[in-house]
C-alpha cells in the first residue's frame, strides 16, 4: 500500500508542474536572476523515436545579458547564437589521408578542364625537379600509397607541358605542392679561374683525408707537401692512383703539380689527390671531363670506415660468447 501511496503522490506533483509551466510567465527580478530564457514546457508524455529530425545549422539561441536591468532588457539587447558544430575542412577527412587526397583531386579538375589546351614536346619543356614519394611522405606527413602518387605525378607532368603561354595561374599553383623548393636543373657550375701565374685550383676529399692541388703548365713535375712524389708515398700503388688522371689523358710531361695533404693515411691522401688533380685539369681542358669523369677520376667516393660501437671489439665484431 506504501508503494501505491508514493506512486500516486508523484503522478500529483507530475501534472501539476505541467500545469504550473504551461501556464506561468517568466519575468526576471533581479541582476542574479538567471541569464537564459527558460525551455518550452515538457509534456508529461514521452515517446521514443528513430526518425526524430537533427537541429538544423541555422537554428538560433536567444541570450540575454545579465548586467542589464529589466526594463533595459528590450530585443536589441538579445544577441543572436547560431548552432554551430564541428565540420572537417577537407571532406576527405574520414575517409582517406586529406592533404594528398585533396591535392589529387586538384590535380584530377585541372586535367579534365585543360585537357584541350595545346602542349609542346617534352624535350622542349623547361625540366622541373619534382618531389619523390619518400620526399612527399616526409614533407606532408601522410603515408601515401606508391600507386596513388604515379597517378598523380602522371597528371601533373601533362599538366606541366601545357604552353607556358597559355599555362593558366590555377595549374601553377595546383601543381607546387609536388615541386621541389630549389630546381636544381637550373644551377649553373661555378667556373674555376686561372690565376694571373696560370694556375688552376682543385680541392679533393677521400676518407677523413683533405688534398689541394695546383696545377700549371711545365716538365711534369710532382711535388706533394714540398716532397717528391716517390718521397710523399712509400707504395707503388698509391703513387699510380695520385697521378692516375694525368696518366690516363697523357698529360704526364705537360703540366707541374704543387699539392698539400693532410689528414688519413697514405691510401686515403692519394685518392684525395687524384681527385684534385682532375679537377685542376677540367679548368685548363674542359674537354678533358668526361674521359676523366669515366674513369671515376671526377666522382667523390663517400665511402669511409664504420665507427666502433660500444659493446663491440670493433664496429660489428662482438666479444665471444661463453656459456660457462
Amino acid at each position: 500500500m506504501s508503494s501505491l501511496r508514493t506512486g500516486f503522490r508523484c503522478l500529483r506533483d507530475i501534472r501539476q508542474t505541467g500545469k504550473v509551466a504551461a501556464t506561468a510567465q517568466w519575468q526576471p527580478t533581479s541582476k542574479a536572476s538567471l541569464a537564459y530564457r527558460p525551455k518550452q514546457a515538457i509534456n508529461a508524455t514521452r515517446s521514443i523515436t528513430t526518425t526524430a529530425p537533427r537541429l538544423a545549422e541555422t537554428t538560433t539561441t536567444e541570450i540575454i545579458p545579465s548586467d542589464l536591468e529589466p526594463a533595459d532588457q528590450d530585443q536589441s539587447a538579445v544577441v543572436q547564437v547560431p548552432y554551430a558544430r564541428a565540420v572537417p575542412i577537407s571532406p576527405s577527412y574520414f575517409s582517406r589521408k586529406p592533404i594528398f587526397n585533396d591535392a589529387f583531386v586538384i590535380v584530377q579538375d585541372l586535367a579534365r578542364k585543360y585537357a584541350r589546351l595545346p602542349i609542346i614536346p617534352r624535350d622542349k619543356v623547361t625540366p622541373t625537379a619534382w618531389r619523390t614519394k619518400e620526399q612527399y611522405r616526409l614533407a606532408v606527413g601522410e603515408h601515401v600509397k606508391g600507386r596513388d602518387y604515379a597517378t598523380c605525378m602522371k597528371l601533373a607532368k601533362r599538366l606541366n607541358q601545357i604552353h607556358p603561354d597559355l599555362m593558366p595561374e590555377e595549374v601553377t599553383a595546383g601543381l607546387l605542392p609536388f615541386k621541389r623548393e630549389v630546381n636544381y636543373y637550373l644551377n649553373q657550375p661555378k667556373i674555376q679561374p686561372i690565376d694571373q701565374y696560370g694556375r688552376s685550383h682543385g680541392v679533393g676529399k677521400r676518407k677523413s683525408s683533405v688534398a689541394r692541388a695546383w696545377v700549371v703548365e711545365g716538365t711534369g713535375e710532382v711535388l706533394v707537401n714540398g716532397k717528391p712524389l716517390s718521397e710523399a708515398f712509400g707504395r707503388v700503388h698509391d703513387r699510380e692512383s695520385a697521378v692516375w688522371g694525368m696518366k690516363l689523358t697523357e698529360r704526364l710531361d705537360k703540366y707541374n703539380v704543387w699539392a698539400m695533404v693532410s689528414g688519413g693515411g697514405t691510401t686515403g691522401q692519394a685518392e684525395a689527390l687524384a681527385l684534385a688533380i682532375a679537377k685542376a685539369l677540367c679548368v685548363h681542358e674542359p674537354a678533358l671531363k668526361n674521359p676523366l669523369r669515366r674513369a671515376g677520376c671526377i666522382t667523390r667516393d663517400p665511402r669511409k670506415v664504420e665507427r666502433k660501437k660500444h659493446g663491440h671489439v670493433k664496429a660489428r665484431k662482438m666479444p665471444t660468447w661463453v656459456k660457462r
